[in-house]
Protein backbone atom coordinates (compact mmCIF):
# COMPACT_ATOMS: atom_id res chain seq x y z
CA UNK A 1 0.00 0.00 0.00
CA UNK A 2 1.22 3.40 -0.77
CA UNK A 3 1.69 5.96 1.97
CA UNK A 4 -1.27 8.76 1.93
CA UNK A 5 -1.19 12.55 1.14
CA UNK A 6 -1.62 12.95 4.89
CA UNK A 7 0.83 11.30 5.42
CA UNK A 8 4.09 14.03 4.64
CA UNK A 9 4.04 17.50 5.30
CA UNK A 10 1.45 19.67 4.35
CA UNK A 11 3.17 21.43 1.63
CA UNK A 12 4.56 18.88 0.08
CA UNK A 13 3.66 17.92 -3.60
CA UNK A 14 3.21 14.75 -5.81
CA UNK A 15 3.24 15.13 -9.21
CA UNK A 16 4.37 12.70 -12.36
CA UNK A 17 6.66 13.50 -15.62
CA UNK A 18 6.99 12.83 -19.12
CA UNK A 19 9.55 13.99 -21.82
CA UNK A 20 8.51 15.50 -25.24
CA UNK A 21 10.11 13.24 -27.70
CA UNK A 22 8.72 9.88 -25.72
CA UNK A 23 5.47 10.70 -25.97
CA UNK A 24 4.57 13.66 -28.12
CA UNK A 25 4.69 12.19 -31.27
CA UNK A 26 7.46 14.12 -33.55
CA UNK A 27 6.74 13.86 -36.51
CA UNK A 28 3.80 15.87 -36.08
CA UNK A 29 2.83 19.66 -36.00
CA UNK A 30 5.82 20.62 -37.71
CA UNK A 31 8.84 20.08 -35.79
CA UNK A 32 12.42 20.00 -37.12
CA UNK A 33 14.52 16.71 -37.15
CA UNK A 34 16.83 15.69 -34.29
CA UNK A 35 19.57 13.87 -33.62
CA UNK A 36 17.54 11.30 -32.19
CA UNK A 37 15.64 10.60 -35.37
CA UNK A 38 19.23 10.28 -36.96
CA UNK A 39 20.47 7.91 -34.27
CA UNK A 40 17.22 5.87 -34.02
CA UNK A 41 17.82 5.27 -37.76
CA UNK A 42 21.19 4.22 -37.81
CA UNK A 43 20.81 0.18 -37.34
CA UNK A 44 21.88 -1.15 -34.31
CA UNK A 45 21.57 1.47 -32.08
CA UNK A 46 17.62 1.22 -31.11
CA UNK A 47 15.48 -1.99 -30.36
CA UNK A 48 13.08 -2.21 -33.04
CA UNK A 49 14.90 0.28 -34.72
CA UNK A 50 12.19 2.26 -33.32
CA UNK A 51 11.83 5.88 -32.88
CA UNK A 52 9.37 8.90 -31.89
CA UNK A 53 7.39 9.86 -34.62
CA UNK A 54 4.26 8.96 -32.73
CA UNK A 55 5.00 7.78 -29.84
CA UNK A 56 1.79 8.15 -27.42
CA UNK A 57 0.44 10.81 -29.99
CA UNK A 58 0.41 13.03 -26.90
CA UNK A 59 0.29 16.15 -29.44
CA UNK A 60 -3.64 15.64 -30.42
CA UNK A 61 -4.25 13.32 -27.25
CA UNK A 62 -3.56 16.09 -24.79
CA UNK A 63 -6.79 16.73 -23.14
CA UNK A 64 -7.25 12.90 -22.15
CA UNK A 65 -3.67 12.96 -21.05
CA UNK A 66 -4.47 16.07 -18.49
CA UNK A 67 -7.75 14.54 -17.27
CA UNK A 68 -5.66 11.64 -16.46
CA UNK A 69 -3.30 13.37 -14.48
CA UNK A 70 -6.61 15.76 -12.87
CA UNK A 71 -8.21 12.17 -12.10
CA UNK A 72 -4.70 11.25 -10.20
CA UNK A 73 -4.99 14.14 -7.79
CA UNK A 74 -1.60 15.06 -8.70
CA UNK A 75 -0.53 18.62 -7.98
CA UNK A 76 2.41 19.81 -10.54
CA UNK A 77 2.74 17.51 -13.52
CA UNK A 78 6.63 17.92 -14.69
CA UNK A 79 6.60 17.85 -18.80
CA UNK A 80 9.62 18.71 -21.22
CA UNK A 81 9.35 20.60 -24.48
CA UNK A 82 11.29 20.20 -27.69
CA UNK A 83 13.69 22.45 -29.06
CA UNK A 84 13.26 21.29 -32.53
CA UNK A 85 9.23 21.34 -32.24
CA UNK A 86 9.72 25.48 -31.30
CA UNK A 87 12.70 25.70 -33.38
CA UNK A 88 12.85 23.26 -36.13
CA UNK A 89 16.22 24.06 -37.54
CA UNK A 90 17.79 24.84 -33.46
CA UNK A 91 17.76 29.02 -34.75
CA UNK A 92 15.86 31.16 -36.60
CA UNK A 93 11.99 31.15 -37.46
CA UNK A 94 9.89 29.52 -34.53
CA UNK A 95 7.24 27.15 -34.89
CA UNK A 96 4.01 28.47 -34.42
CA UNK A 97 2.33 25.11 -34.32
CA UNK A 98 4.66 24.57 -31.31
CA UNK A 99 4.60 27.35 -29.38
CA UNK A 100 0.93 27.20 -29.33
CA UNK A 101 0.93 23.66 -28.14
CA UNK A 102 3.23 24.71 -25.47
CA UNK A 103 0.67 27.48 -24.87
CA UNK A 104 -2.66 25.56 -24.53
CA UNK A 105 -0.77 22.78 -22.40
CA UNK A 106 -0.02 24.98 -20.04
CA UNK A 107 -3.67 27.04 -19.98
CA UNK A 108 -4.66 23.20 -19.84
CA UNK A 109 -3.17 22.54 -16.90
CA UNK A 110 -4.00 25.81 -15.08
CA UNK A 111 -7.25 25.03 -16.13
CA UNK A 112 -7.54 21.94 -13.76
CA UNK A 113 -5.77 23.01 -11.18
CA UNK A 114 -2.45 21.68 -11.81
CA UNK A 115 1.14 23.27 -11.49
CA UNK A 116 3.00 23.34 -14.54
CA UNK A 117 6.87 22.30 -14.23
CA UNK A 118 8.45 22.98 -17.29
CA UNK A 119 11.99 21.17 -18.35
CA UNK A 120 13.77 23.25 -21.62
CA UNK A 121 15.83 20.39 -22.89
CA UNK A 122 15.21 16.34 -22.41
CA UNK A 123 17.60 14.89 -25.12
CA UNK A 124 16.12 15.93 -28.33
CA UNK A 125 18.90 18.34 -30.18
CA UNK A 126 18.15 19.66 -33.11
CA UNK A 127 19.98 18.06 -36.70
CA UNK A 128 21.16 21.29 -37.91
CA UNK A 129 22.82 22.20 -34.35
CA UNK A 130 24.28 18.18 -33.92
CA UNK A 131 25.76 19.05 -37.70
CA UNK A 132 27.81 22.26 -36.02
CA UNK A 133 29.17 20.13 -32.91
CA UNK A 134 25.89 20.07 -30.94
CA UNK A 135 27.15 19.84 -27.06
CA UNK A 136 30.70 19.54 -28.28
CA UNK A 137 30.76 23.29 -29.63
CA UNK A 138 30.66 25.86 -27.20
CA UNK A 139 28.19 28.36 -29.15
CA UNK A 140 25.06 25.85 -27.88
CA UNK A 141 25.22 27.73 -24.77
CA UNK A 142 24.06 30.65 -26.50
CA UNK A 143 21.79 28.70 -29.00
CA UNK A 144 20.37 27.34 -25.85
CA UNK A 145 19.78 30.71 -24.13
CA UNK A 146 17.97 31.83 -27.34
CA UNK A 147 15.39 28.84 -27.48
CA UNK A 148 14.68 29.55 -23.72
CA UNK A 149 13.95 33.44 -23.97
CA UNK A 150 11.98 32.95 -27.62
CA UNK A 151 9.99 29.87 -25.43
CA UNK A 152 9.51 31.32 -22.29
CA UNK A 153 8.66 34.67 -23.37
CA UNK A 154 5.31 32.66 -24.61
CA UNK A 155 4.93 30.43 -21.78
CA UNK A 156 7.44 31.74 -18.82
CA UNK A 157 4.57 33.78 -17.21
CA UNK A 158 2.57 31.19 -16.32
CA UNK A 159 4.88 28.01 -15.11
CA UNK A 160 5.46 26.99 -11.82
CA UNK A 161 8.57 26.14 -12.09
CA UNK A 162 11.82 25.42 -14.94
CA UNK A 163 14.55 24.18 -14.78
CA UNK A 164 16.84 23.77 -18.21
CA UNK A 165 18.21 20.56 -18.69
CA UNK A 166 17.48 17.17 -17.63
CA UNK A 167 20.01 14.51 -16.79
CA UNK A 168 23.38 16.63 -17.92
CA UNK A 169 24.95 12.81 -17.52
CA UNK A 170 22.93 11.28 -19.69
CA UNK A 171 23.17 14.42 -22.21
CA UNK A 172 27.10 13.85 -22.23
CA UNK A 173 28.67 10.76 -20.59
CA UNK A 174 26.04 8.21 -21.49
CA UNK A 175 26.05 10.15 -25.15
CA UNK A 176 29.39 10.82 -26.18
CA UNK A 177 31.34 8.26 -23.84
CA UNK A 178 29.63 5.16 -23.89
CA UNK A 179 27.45 5.80 -26.84
CA UNK A 180 24.42 4.30 -25.52
CA UNK A 181 22.26 7.64 -26.64
CA UNK A 182 22.06 9.89 -28.98
CA UNK A 183 24.63 11.11 -30.87
CA UNK A 184 26.19 7.91 -30.01
CA UNK A 185 29.85 9.14 -30.06
CA UNK A 186 32.46 7.32 -27.87
CA UNK A 187 34.95 10.07 -27.66
CA UNK A 188 36.62 11.22 -24.57
CA UNK A 189 37.48 14.65 -25.82
CA UNK A 190 34.00 14.92 -27.16
CA UNK A 191 32.51 13.85 -24.36
CA UNK A 192 34.76 16.50 -21.60
CA UNK A 193 33.84 19.43 -23.63
CA UNK A 194 29.93 18.16 -23.37
CA UNK A 195 29.72 17.77 -19.35
CA UNK A 196 30.94 21.35 -19.51
CA UNK A 197 28.80 22.82 -22.19
CA UNK A 198 25.91 21.58 -21.01
CA UNK A 199 26.28 23.08 -17.48
CA UNK A 200 27.30 26.69 -19.34
CA UNK A 201 24.02 25.98 -21.33
CA UNK A 202 22.27 25.05 -17.59
CA UNK A 203 23.29 28.56 -16.75
CA UNK A 204 22.81 30.64 -19.81
CA UNK A 205 19.05 29.54 -19.78
CA UNK A 206 18.75 30.50 -16.12
CA UNK A 207 20.18 34.08 -16.69
CA UNK A 208 17.53 34.52 -19.79
CA UNK A 209 14.64 33.22 -17.27
CA UNK A 210 15.98 35.07 -14.60
CA UNK A 211 15.92 38.24 -17.26
CA UNK A 212 11.82 37.28 -18.26
CA UNK A 213 11.37 37.97 -14.18
CA UNK A 214 10.96 34.53 -14.16
CA UNK A 215 11.00 32.72 -10.07
CA UNK A 216 11.06 29.16 -9.03
CA UNK A 217 14.18 27.75 -11.35
CA UNK A 218 16.24 25.07 -10.84
CA UNK A 219 18.30 21.87 -12.07
CA UNK A 220 17.58 18.14 -12.34
CA UNK A 221 19.98 15.99 -11.90
CA UNK A 222 20.35 12.14 -12.07
CA UNK A 223 22.10 10.26 -9.47
CA UNK A 224 22.81 6.13 -9.41
CA UNK A 225 24.53 4.48 -6.55
CA UNK A 226 27.75 3.34 -7.11
CA UNK A 227 29.07 0.65 -4.88
CA UNK A 228 32.32 -1.79 -4.95
CA UNK A 229 31.75 -5.10 -5.83
CA UNK A 230 34.08 -6.38 -3.59
CA UNK A 231 36.34 -5.43 -0.35
CA UNK A 232 39.56 -5.14 -2.65
CA UNK A 233 41.02 -1.38 -2.75
CA UNK A 234 40.29 -1.57 -6.71
CA UNK A 235 36.73 -1.76 -6.22
CA UNK A 236 36.33 0.88 -3.46
CA UNK A 237 38.23 3.46 -5.94
CA UNK A 238 36.47 1.82 -8.79
CA UNK A 239 33.00 2.85 -7.06
CA UNK A 240 34.69 6.34 -6.18
CA UNK A 241 35.68 7.42 -10.00
CA UNK A 242 32.15 6.08 -11.12
CA UNK A 243 30.35 8.14 -8.31
CA UNK A 244 32.62 11.32 -9.19
CA UNK A 245 31.61 10.65 -12.95
CA UNK A 246 27.93 10.17 -12.17
CA UNK A 247 27.16 11.83 -9.11
CA UNK A 248 28.84 14.28 -8.03
CA UNK A 249 30.49 15.95 -11.39
CA UNK A 250 27.38 18.43 -12.52
CA UNK A 251 26.16 19.02 -8.66
CA UNK A 252 29.29 20.03 -7.60
CA UNK A 253 30.14 22.09 -11.17
CA UNK A 254 26.69 23.82 -10.55
CA UNK A 255 26.61 24.50 -6.73
CA UNK A 256 30.27 25.03 -5.68
CA UNK A 257 31.74 25.87 -8.89
CA UNK A 258 34.58 23.24 -9.48
CA UNK A 259 34.76 19.28 -10.32
CA UNK A 260 36.14 16.21 -8.51
CA UNK A 261 39.62 15.52 -8.55
CA UNK A 262 38.84 11.97 -9.90
CA UNK A 263 37.06 12.88 -13.16
CA UNK A 264 39.46 15.74 -13.74
CA UNK A 265 42.21 12.97 -13.60
CA UNK A 266 40.72 11.54 -17.01
CA UNK A 267 38.98 14.88 -18.59
CA UNK A 268 40.72 17.46 -17.33
CA UNK A 269 43.41 17.92 -20.23
CA UNK A 270 40.31 17.17 -22.79
CA UNK A 271 38.14 20.69 -21.24
CA UNK A 272 38.11 23.63 -23.24
CA UNK A 273 40.19 26.27 -22.82
CA UNK A 274 39.67 28.71 -20.51
CA UNK A 275 36.83 26.38 -18.83
CA UNK A 276 37.35 27.23 -14.98
CA UNK A 277 35.89 30.85 -16.03
CA UNK A 278 32.47 29.83 -16.76
CA UNK A 279 31.95 29.12 -13.01
CA UNK A 280 30.48 32.17 -12.48
CA UNK A 281 27.66 31.71 -15.32
CA UNK A 282 27.32 28.01 -14.22
CA UNK A 283 26.88 28.70 -10.65
CA UNK A 284 23.50 31.20 -11.37
CA UNK A 285 21.56 30.64 -8.19
CA UNK A 286 19.03 28.42 -8.11
CA UNK A 287 15.41 28.09 -6.21
CA UNK A 288 15.29 23.86 -5.86
CA UNK A 289 17.49 21.00 -6.90
CA UNK A 290 15.84 18.21 -8.54
CA UNK A 291 16.66 14.52 -8.01
CA UNK A 292 16.32 11.53 -10.48
CA UNK A 293 17.14 8.12 -9.17
CA UNK A 294 16.32 4.39 -9.91
CA UNK A 295 18.99 1.88 -8.82
CA UNK A 296 22.43 1.29 -8.14
CA UNK A 297 25.37 -0.55 -10.07
CA UNK A 298 28.32 -2.20 -8.61
CA UNK A 299 31.87 -1.83 -9.83
CA UNK A 300 35.60 -3.51 -9.46
CA UNK A 301 38.39 -1.96 -11.04
CA UNK A 302 39.41 -2.67 -14.77
CA UNK A 303 42.08 -5.22 -15.55
CA UNK A 304 45.82 -3.74 -14.92
CA UNK A 305 46.82 -0.89 -18.18
CA UNK A 306 43.05 -0.11 -18.80
CA UNK A 307 42.78 2.80 -19.70
CA UNK A 308 41.00 5.86 -16.79
CA UNK A 309 38.39 5.42 -16.05
CA UNK A 310 38.95 1.88 -15.15
CA UNK A 311 36.09 0.39 -13.74
CA UNK A 312 34.06 -2.23 -14.78
CA UNK A 313 30.63 -2.61 -13.79
CA UNK A 314 29.27 -6.30 -12.16
CA UNK A 315 26.31 -7.65 -11.94
CA UNK A 316 24.70 -7.28 -8.46
CA UNK A 317 22.26 -9.86 -6.58
CA UNK A 318 19.42 -7.69 -5.78
CA UNK A 319 16.00 -7.87 -7.56
CA UNK A 320 15.87 -6.20 -10.78
CA UNK A 321 13.35 -4.31 -12.91
CA UNK A 322 12.47 -4.48 -16.92
CA UNK A 323 15.74 -2.78 -17.59
CA UNK A 324 17.27 -4.98 -15.56
CA UNK A 325 18.31 -1.98 -12.79
CA UNK A 326 18.70 -3.63 -9.26
CA UNK A 327 16.08 -2.08 -6.81
CA UNK A 328 17.60 -0.20 -3.85
CA UNK A 329 15.28 2.19 -2.34
CA UNK A 330 18.25 3.20 0.22
CA UNK A 331 20.09 4.96 -2.44
CA UNK A 332 17.75 7.70 -2.60
CA UNK A 333 17.90 8.46 0.89
CA UNK A 334 21.73 8.48 0.50
CA UNK A 335 21.26 10.99 -2.10
CA UNK A 336 18.48 13.00 -0.31
CA UNK A 337 20.54 13.44 2.91
CA UNK A 338 23.91 13.73 0.43
CA UNK A 339 22.47 16.61 -1.55
CA UNK A 340 21.81 18.78 2.04
CA UNK A 341 24.98 17.86 3.80
CA UNK A 342 27.56 18.54 1.00
CA UNK A 343 25.78 20.81 -1.13
CA UNK A 344 22.82 22.30 -1.20
CA UNK A 345 21.98 23.01 2.42
CA UNK A 346 18.46 24.32 2.89
CA UNK A 347 17.73 24.74 -0.57
CA UNK A 348 14.04 22.91 -1.61
CA UNK A 349 15.08 19.24 -2.93
CA UNK A 350 12.21 17.44 -5.50
CA UNK A 351 12.42 14.03 -6.16
CA UNK A 352 12.07 14.76 -10.13
CA UNK A 353 11.51 11.29 -11.11
CA UNK A 354 11.69 7.86 -9.95
CA UNK A 355 10.17 4.54 -10.95
CA UNK A 356 10.74 1.50 -12.82
CA UNK A 357 9.80 -0.75 -16.41
CA UNK A 358 7.32 -3.49 -14.71
CA UNK A 359 8.18 -7.11 -15.04
CA UNK A 360 5.19 -8.24 -13.61
CA UNK A 361 2.71 -6.54 -16.43
CA UNK A 362 4.76 -7.83 -19.33
CA UNK A 363 4.10 -11.30 -18.34
CA UNK A 364 0.38 -11.41 -17.37
CA UNK A 365 -2.38 -8.93 -17.31
CA UNK A 366 -0.73 -5.74 -18.19
CA UNK A 367 -2.82 -3.81 -16.12
CA UNK A 368 -1.56 -5.67 -13.01
CA UNK A 369 1.41 -3.92 -11.74
CA UNK A 370 2.27 -4.99 -7.93
CA UNK A 371 5.78 -4.56 -8.89
CA UNK A 372 5.69 -1.17 -9.38
CA UNK A 373 2.81 -0.24 -6.21
CA UNK A 374 5.66 -1.97 -4.26
CA UNK A 375 8.40 -0.04 -5.70
CA UNK A 376 6.83 3.47 -5.53
CA UNK A 377 5.88 2.56 -1.42
CA UNK A 378 9.51 1.66 -0.51
CA UNK A 379 11.14 4.78 -2.50
CA UNK A 380 8.51 7.01 -0.62
CA UNK A 381 9.32 5.53 2.76
CA UNK A 382 12.66 6.69 2.16
CA UNK A 383 11.50 9.69 1.22
CA UNK A 384 9.47 10.13 4.36
CA UNK A 385 12.82 9.23 6.70
CA UNK A 386 14.56 11.80 4.59
CA UNK A 387 12.18 14.21 5.26
CA UNK A 388 12.24 12.78 9.37
CA UNK A 389 15.90 13.74 9.61
CA UNK A 390 15.06 17.32 8.35
CA UNK A 391 15.87 16.81 4.92
CA UNK A 392 14.20 19.71 3.15
CA UNK A 393 12.64 17.69 0.68
CA UNK A 394 9.57 19.41 -1.06
CA UNK A 395 8.30 16.48 -3.86
CA UNK A 396 7.54 13.50 -5.44
CA UNK A 397 7.15 12.80 -9.26
CA UNK A 398 6.85 9.20 -10.51
CA UNK A 399 8.52 8.31 -13.75
CA UNK A 400 6.18 8.19 -15.48
CA UNK A 401 2.45 8.84 -16.62
CA UNK A 402 1.93 7.11 -19.74
CA UNK A 403 3.87 3.99 -21.02
CA UNK A 404 6.19 5.62 -23.46
CA UNK A 405 9.30 5.36 -26.37
CA UNK A 406 12.12 4.68 -23.86
CA UNK A 407 15.15 5.39 -25.49
CA UNK A 408 17.34 2.63 -27.03
CA UNK A 409 15.38 0.27 -25.45
CA UNK A 410 12.24 1.62 -27.64
CA UNK A 411 8.73 0.78 -26.93
CA UNK A 412 9.30 -2.82 -24.60
CA UNK A 413 9.93 -1.53 -20.97
CA UNK A 414 6.74 0.04 -19.44
CA UNK A 415 7.31 2.89 -17.39
CA UNK A 416 3.81 4.46 -17.23
CA UNK A 417 0.94 4.63 -14.70
CA UNK A 418 -0.84 4.58 -17.72
CA UNK A 419 -0.85 1.21 -20.30
CA UNK A 420 -0.72 2.58 -23.55
CA UNK A 421 -1.83 -0.04 -26.34
CA UNK A 422 1.10 0.91 -29.17
CA UNK A 423 -1.44 0.00 -31.88
CA UNK A 424 -4.85 2.15 -31.08
CA UNK A 425 -3.03 4.55 -28.62
CA UNK A 426 -5.64 3.79 -26.15
CA UNK A 427 -4.76 4.64 -22.69
CA UNK A 428 -5.76 2.02 -19.94
CA UNK A 429 -4.75 2.81 -16.04
CA UNK A 430 -2.93 0.28 -14.23
CA UNK A 431 -3.41 -0.88 -10.63
CA UNK A 432 -0.52 1.70 -9.64
CA UNK A 433 -2.26 4.53 -11.10
CA UNK A 434 -5.36 3.33 -8.53
CA UNK A 435 -3.23 3.12 -6.03
CA UNK A 436 -1.81 6.53 -6.40
CA UNK A 437 -5.50 7.91 -6.64
CA UNK A 438 -6.38 6.64 -3.44
CA UNK A 439 -3.44 7.42 -1.88
CA UNK A 440 -3.67 11.42 -2.75
CA UNK A 441 -7.48 11.45 -2.83
CA UNK A 442 -7.64 9.52 0.61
Amino acid sequence: MLPHRSDFPSDFLFGAATSAYQIEGHAQGGAGRTHWDDFAATPGNVAGAENGSIACDHLNRMDEDLDLLKDAGFDVYRFSTSWARVLPEGRGTPNAQGLDFYDRLVDGLLERGIKPAATLYHWELPSPLSDLGGWRNRDIASWFADYTEILMSRIGDRVWSAAPINEPWCVAWLSHFEGAHAPGLRDIRATARAMHHVLLAHGRATQVMRGLGMKNLGAVCNMEFAAPANETDGARRAAQVQDAIYNRFFISGLTKGCYPDEVLDGLGAHLPDGWQDDFDTITQPIDWIGLNYYTRKLYDAAPAGAPWPATVEVEGPLPKTAMNWEIYPEGLSHFLTMFQRDYTGDLPIYVTENGMAGLSELTGDPLSDPDRIAYLAAHLEQVQNAVSQGVPVKGYFTWSLLDNYEWAAGYAPRFGLIHVDWTSLNRYPKASFSAIREALNS
